[in-house]
């Protein structure tokens, strides 16, 4: 199929998608129009779950083995929209809809680039193209659920918006939760362990900590308070305060090691982390992949957000189009250039590594 045709099906899908609910978890919908695709395309592929693949038609197991990859999940629509977020709305060349652009863009250009990949014989690289599951909520049913299904992956782009620019890292992350005790009692009694009180040294200790390896493509690792709980009623001091701590994590880390130092320096009564395997991602500059994007004008960065690399262990590129600004934003939307000049440059990419 010619790449115009290939892009304008790629758009109609995008239009289909949006006008579907795909929250975390509950993906079936938008599922089947994929496999829609796949038959209409004349393409094998499998299913588990809500996540799908296809592998090149010319597979050959000697060969190493390119993921293209992006979700089809999405974030629930804020209070604030004012458009309908399952409308899909085209107007001055935007496209409107709840995820249009975090990931449904990258989604359906990256398959565009599949399909046009998918008879080529002699390349240097297998393709697998996955439309995965619950990345947004980092699911256990999402891409990491199906890693053991796929063959061995050697190279993998992942579908975000980062403008098309290549994010060559990205930063894990690591929530905990943590624990502080006091002496409960009456509020019209004096107490010199009330645990209220003492949140304040241990704000300030998070606030003020610094991690020491500073990564010169993510900067410092970036730990922040974001949920506190404790009391009950107005009139009583309670004997413990929960914590919640985003902690996203450079390149310099592992998960392990922040865990570790936060488990015997933070002033917590306790401290634990919920999971471990949201780990940081990168690709070497000099990989022939990033070289191929910087001969076509491609600017590399460290991404702060966090994508389904995040479950990986080859060597991965963040790269899509749209903006990471917009995403979850009201009024989502993507430029209808954006996904055309995805496509054009994922097709230029791949064609030069293969």
């Amino acid at each position: 199929m010619k790449r115009e045709k290939l892009t304008r099906s790629a758009i109609e899908l995008l239009k289909a998608l949006i006008e579907i609910p795909s929250f975390s978890s509950e993906e079936h919908e938008t599922a089947v129009l994929l496999e829609n695709w796949f038959k209409s395309n004349k393409i094998p592929f499998q299913r588990s779950g809500n996540n799908l693949w296809a592998i090149n038609a010319d597979y050959d197991e000697d060969k190493p083995t390119l993921l293209l990859n992006s979700h089809h999940d999405t974030v629930q629509p804020n209070a604030g929209y004012t458009r309908d977020p399952f409308q899909a709305i085209e107007e001055n060349d935007k496209l409107y809809g709840l995820g249009s652009n975090d990931a449904g863009g990258s989604l359906v250009s990256l398959l565009a680039t599949f399909t046009k990949f998918y008879n080529k014989k002699s390349m240097a690289y297998n393709l697998i193209f996955a439309a995965s599951a619950e990345e947004e909520s980092s699911g256990i049913n999402g891409l990491n659920s199906i890693l053991d299904q796929l063959p061995k992956i050697d190279l993998a782009i992942v579908g975000e918006p980062t403008l098309m620019q290549l994010a060559i890292a990205e930063k894990g992350l690591v929530v905990f939760d943590a624990k502080i005790k006091g002496t409960a009692g009456h509020a019209a009694h004096p107490n010199d362990d009330n645990v209220i009180y003492k949140l304040i040294d241990v704000l300030d200790w998070f606030r003020t900590y610094k991690f020491e390896r500073k990564s010169p493509v993510l900067g410092d690792v970036k730990m922040t308070v974001t949920q506190i709980n404790a009391g009950k009623q107005h009139n009583a001091i309670p004997a413990e305060l929960d914590l919640v701590i985003d902690v996203r994590v450079n390149d310099k880390y592992t998960n392990e090691e922040i865990a570790n130092i936060l488990q015997s320096q933070a002033p917590c009564d306790s401290i634990r982390p919920r999971s471990l395997r949201l780990n940081s991602s990168s690709i070497p500059i000099h990989h022939e992949l990033v070289k191929a994007g910087i001969a076509l004008g491609r600017e590399t960065y460290g991404s702060p957000t966090m994508s389904d690399q995040a479950t990986l262990s080859c060597p991965s590129l963040k790269l899509g189009p749209g903006d990471s600004r917009r995403s979850h934003m009201a009024d989502e939307y993507i430029f209808i250039e954006e996904i055309e000049e995805a496509i054009a440059l994922y097709i230029k990419i791949i064609k030069t590594i293969i």
